[in-house]
């Protein structure tokens, strides 16, 4: 599939920019003449992206009201119609009702992921036409044009740079790199380049940093790659859940099941010359005895009571269903960036003389000036101050903040020096009071082709009447007040070849081959850890070298860079969250596999994937964007089983991977954040977007939002899946179970010359009372103690497996022998009451059937009171309201009733018990086991 996909694709980036005008037939210097700009429109269309909405309104209703649970209800209400019952039949058509207008909300609820990506495209932008700079609408722009862009400028097509000065390109939310890109002209790559290698290129929604360029639009509206993102959220059509595709199988398997009901009743009491139309109205009473009028309603209640439980914990629920879906979840693919990572370069190491330390352990040994005095300052002490000091200097970046942890800073400006100022601020040296001292006096800008900048200082005196500060420290360190000093950050490589001394412990030294390759040596395993490494240098210069800086701040030629003093290296990377390695501990003990996909540098995400314990310590296996689209669809299914980390891929290749992942089975949730990862949230069984940090985009492809970014809400909202879905098993067990009780004394009271005990109104109350009340209190049980101990449900599990299926028959079959026992006994006897009794009976049996089905193994005489007190409110209620039923005249008269006496009603209530006692023995001798093994 990637292979076709960018088969189909111009490469731009491997052709020279005259190659590309004269495929395009334009005019670099002059622009497009008009005369060319409506040709070109007609042919290419408006610069704007589009959507395609793949089902109408009554395909949608069609499909909500042809569920098999849903046609069941539907024939169970006609079916009350029929006998004339027509407040119950009106109840169960208000529930289709509701469930059909949730379900259809859910579904036609706008595809806002396309308005959001159409939200990132330039309104206006500046561009060469007829040899003259016009600023239009960039939906006007076709390929062929000639634009101008400038730091703050979003770019409004897909383009080829034609000029770049120091341009610097932010692209995270397309790429996933948290670090804005260096751009450069001319610049060519490979055929199957990733995105964010492609230095000579610019895509549309991304946002220029810093610099200026000139570019030619090669792609524009649904062809660039953002149209291509929104073109792969609007093919993708959306699975049932786990849950509705149990829910539909649960609804053909009851609907064979009543039309066989209805079948053999009517014709086993034809055969034994019954009266046909009392045996067509008893077999109408058995189907609707097996009919759970009240499931659907239930689960739609216990998905919205798990959202609001979901939302307490920071998880805003956008689809209902994604609610029992994250309990299913097998895998969890991640982006890296902004969700396993704090999504801010920090620097971590300081490498100076050879000597790595973490910043941590600096901090934690404590740094001389954290102190309030003036401290004594050893050697080491002075070139982390040097070090710290002139990469807060050698800076663009603004500083907000005051605390000394900085954990308030915020940092105006390129995120790489944001971290360099704010690790500076954590050794004690802020920018204001450093730049007081040490006044910028000239610069020589950034360039990518140089990959280093350096700014000019001339060294002020300390205000000897004010207090220490450890700023004043460096003053020690270079020449006499007035002098220049040059300061320079970089490429480490880049900086070696213009230095020739190099700072050791106090001491400036030649910098020889032996400090050289020490050098290289820590900047490839800095590398290696996956860390942006800088290199920071200095030199002094002579006094009259810069004579000019005394008016104001001069730019000044690069030659200055030369014969410059190597300081050391400075380690950074975006860190990861610290909630997050707990959060992957549990997933992974809860039987999920995480896996990171990502659009960044393999060394980092493989670093990262180690320190959160995704990956083993010595793993050292990554599948990259272009070894992935090497691979045909058999080879990617087998690597998807294996690798945990995939990195520099593509938005299609993170659509490919979740597919590959769903083919074989898994369930899978991804999380994400950026536009980039829009495709794949929409794909996966359940898409996870940041709150705070995702786009519009993300958030409107995904299922879930995390309102705070936090990955650990991801594990909290699995674990509340997890409970939703074992609360709907108890409902099912429950009502299954007891409406199986129901239908077989319906069933068996004829063949063994019992009259039939049960009116079909009197099936519908109970059904009203018992699944209405104790049933919807079932589903308000908390997570019991291994649900996040487990291993997840399987995908492809029977709504009947784990034994559901033969407790229901086992328990209806104890109920219905009880009950038939107790029917035969009281009506053999004579006993007016027998009808009333039974009635009463099935009605309490199953009140406790629920009050035992609070754990499906644990005791419910260890389950504490205070953890589900509706349920014995439940109880209660249904209890009172038979009682009502029973000695309340006008409810006497609807149900055909007759009073218990204060006996009658004891012997009932005991015979009742034997349904909990039952249950409560059947949990104890699934605990034998367990205990033997204790």
């Amino acid at each position: 599939m990637n292979a076709e996909l960018e088969a189909n694709k111009t490469p731009w980036h491997t052709m020279d920019i005259e190659e590309i005008a004269r495929s395009l037939q334009t005019n670099l210097e002059r622009g497009l003449d008009t005369s060319d700009i409506e040709n070109r429109q007609a042919r290419y269309g408006l610069n704007k992206l589009t959507s395609r909405q793949s089902r109408t309104p009554l395909m949608i209703i069609f499909d909500q009201l042809t569920n098999p649970l849903v046609l069941l209800l539907i024939g169970a209400a006609s079916l009350s119609l029929f006998l004339g019952k027509t407040i119950d039949a009106l109840a169960v058509f208000a529930i289709v009702v509701l469930n059909a207008v949730l379900g259809f909300i859910q579904e036609y609820r706008a595809e806002n992921a396309i308005a959001a990506l159409q939200s990132l495209s330039s309104p206006t932008v500046r561009v060469r036409r007829n040899a003259s700079i016009l600023e239009i609408s960039a939906e006007q722009l076709v390929p062929g044009d000639v634009i101008l862009l400038e730091a703050g400028n979003t770019v409004p097509a897909d383009a080829r740079l034609i000029e770049a000065a120091s341009l610097r390109v932010q692209e995270a939310a397309l790429t996933g790199e948290s670090e804005a890109v260096d751009k450069e002209a001319g610049i060519l790559n490979q055929p199957g380049t990733p995105l964010g290698d492609r230095r000579g290129m610019l895509f549309m929604g991304t946002a220029v940093t810093y610099g200026r360029a000139v570019a030619l639009v090669v792609e524009t509206g649904m062809q660039t790659e953002l149209g291509h993102i929104a073109g792969l959220i609007s093919n993708i059509r959306t699975e049932p859940t786990p849950l509705q595709k149990r829910m539909a199988q649960l609804g053909k398997t009851l609907a064979f099941t009543v039309l066989g009901i209805v079948i053999l009743a009517f014709a086993i009491g034809t055969i034994r010359g019954e009266d046909p139309i009392l045996m067509f109205q008893t077999a109408i009473s058995m189907a609707v005895a097996a009919v759970p009028e009240g499931l659907p309603a239930v689960v739609t209640i216990v998905l919205a009571m798990g959202a609001q439980r979901m939302l307490k914990r920071k998880a805003l629920i956008r689809k209902l269903p994604a609610v029992e879906t994250l309990g299913s979840v097998t895998v969890i693919c991640s982006d890296k960036t902004g969700t396993l990572t704090e999504n801010r370069m920090t620097v971590t190491v300081l490498d100076v003389a050879g000597h790595t330390l973490e910043l941590e352990e600096i901090l934690e040994k404590g740094h001389p000036l954290l102190l309030a005095s003036e401290p004594a300052i050893t050697t080491e002490w002075e070139s982390h101050i040097l070090l710290s000091g002139v990469g807060a200097l050698v800076n663009d970046a603004v500083l907000q903040g005051s605390d000394q942890t900085c954990s308030d800073c915020k940092v105006l400006g390129d995120p790489t020096e944001a971290a360099l100022l704010v690790a500076a601020a954590r050794l004690n040296l802020w920018q204001q009071d450093l730049q007081k001292i040490f006044p910028r006096v000239g610069e020589v800008p950034f360039t990518s082709e140089r990959r280093r900048m350096s700014t000019l200082h001339r060294l002020q005196a300390p205000d000897a009447s004010q207090p220490f500060h450890p700023s004043h420290k460096l003053v020690g360190i270079f020449p006499q007040p007035g002098s220049v000093v040059v300061m320079t950050k970089g490429g480490v490589d880049g900086l070696l070849d213009v230095s020739d001394r190099v700072w050791v412990n106090g001491e400036i030294l030649p910098l020889d081959e032996i400090w050289k390759g020490r050098i290289a040596a820590a900047n490839e395993q800095l590398a290696g850890r996956g860390l942006r490494v800088l290199g920071i240098a200095y030199r002094p210069l002579a006094d009259d070298t810069l004579s000019a800086a005394s008016s104001g701040m001069v730019e000044v030629s690069e030659e200055v860079e030369n014969q410059l003093i190597f300081i050391g290296m400075v380690g950074m990377m975006d860190p990861p969250r610290q909630e997050v390695y707990q959060a992957v501990q549990t997933a992974r003990q809860a039987g999920i596999r995480p896996v990171m996909i990502t659009g960044d540098h393999p060394l980092t995400a493989l670093q990262i994937a180690r320190m959160l314990t995704i990956v083993d310590a010595d793993e050292t296996r990554v599948l990259t964007g272009q070894e992935l689209a090497m691979l045909d669809e058999t080879k990617i299914k087998e690597a998807v089983r294996d690798v945990s980390v995939f990195a520099r891929v593509s938005p299609e290749q993170k659509l490919v991977i979740v597919d590959a992942l769903q083919s074989q089975g898994e369930i899978v949730s991804m999380t994400g954040d950026g536009v980039n990862d829009a495709p794949a949230l929409r794909k996966a069984d359940i898409g996870v977007a940041m709150g705070i940090t995702g786009t519009d985009v993300s958030k409107e492809a995904s299922a879930m939002v995390i309102l705070d970014d936090n990955f650990a809400s991801i594990v909290s909202a699995v674990e509340e899946g997890r409970q939703v879905y074992d609360n709907v098993r108890k409902f099912i067990r429950y009502t299954l179970g007891s409406n199986a009780g129901e239908l077989l004394v319906m069933f068996v009271s004829p063949l063994i010359g019992l009259p039939t005990p049960l009116i079909p109104l009197q099936i519908l109350w109970m059904n009203l009372v018992t699944d209405g009340f104790p049933g919807l209190a079932l589903t308000l049980e908390p997570p019991e103690k291994d649900t996040m101990r487990r291993k997840p449900v399987s995908p492809h599990e029977n709504v009947f497996a784990r034994g559901l299926g033969w407790y229901i028959l086992r328990i209806g079959l104890v109920m219905a022998v009880v009950t038939l026992a107790f029917a035969w006994y009281f009506w053999s006897s004579g006993n007016a009451a027998w009808a009333s009794m039974v009635f009463t009976l099935l009605i309490f049996a199953q009140a406790w059937h629920a009050l035992a089905m609070r754990s499906v193994s644990e005791s419910l005489f260890r389950m504490p009171f205070a953890s589900n007190p509706a349920l014995y409110a439940a109880i209660v209620l249904t209890f009172a309201l038979q009682m009502a039923a029973l000695y309340w005249p006008p409810l006497q008269r609807l149900f055909g009733t007759v009073p218990l006496s204060g006996s009658e009603m004891l012997i009932t209530l005991a015979a009742s018990l034997t349904i909990p006692l039952w249950i409560e023995m059947e949990k104890w001798i699934q605990r034998l086991p367990l205990k033997a093994k204790l």
